[in-house]
């Protein structure tokens, strides 16, 4: 039997397309076909050399750009939580939520582990090192 939970999106969030079919993690967006230019939102063109896009699924593993912990109030986000840009190995830049309120060190890997309910990708650090 097959699960697959995928999160309802309204056409302008900017929140890349993750779903989780019996604990595997898939990113889908979307891909250049000319110069290869990886995209979470979809868009007529690309935004670099103007050819069309195509659908595209994206690694789950990339390397932390940049984190923070959050220690405001955000709607439906108890503080202290942490967040992450993680580059993905073979596409986009994307936010995710790490575990708890430490946050993953920028320059460590990290992988796409599940979606949260309210459709976020959450990602933990990997052991291997980037």
């Amino acid at each position: 039997m097959t699960t697959t939970v995928e999160h309802g999106r309204s056409p302008v969030d900017p929140r890349p397309v993750g779903a989780e079919t019996n604990g595997t993690v898939t990113i889908t967006g979307w891909r250049c076909v000319s110069c290869a230019h990886p995209l979470t939102q979809e868009v007529l063109r690309c935004p670099l050399c103007r050819s069309r896009v195509g659908p595209a699924t994206f690694a789950t593993s990339g390397v932390v750009w940049a984190s923070t912990c959050l220690r405001v109030r955000v709607p439906d986000y108890p503080p202290p939580f942490a967040v992450a840009y993680l580059t993905l190995d073979d596409g986009p830049r994307v936010l995710v939520h790490t575990p708890g309120d430490s946050p993953i060190r920028p320059g460590r890997r990290a992988t796409v582990t599940s979606v949260s309910p309210a459709g976020d990708l959450v990602a933990n650090e990997s052991e291997d090192r980037a």
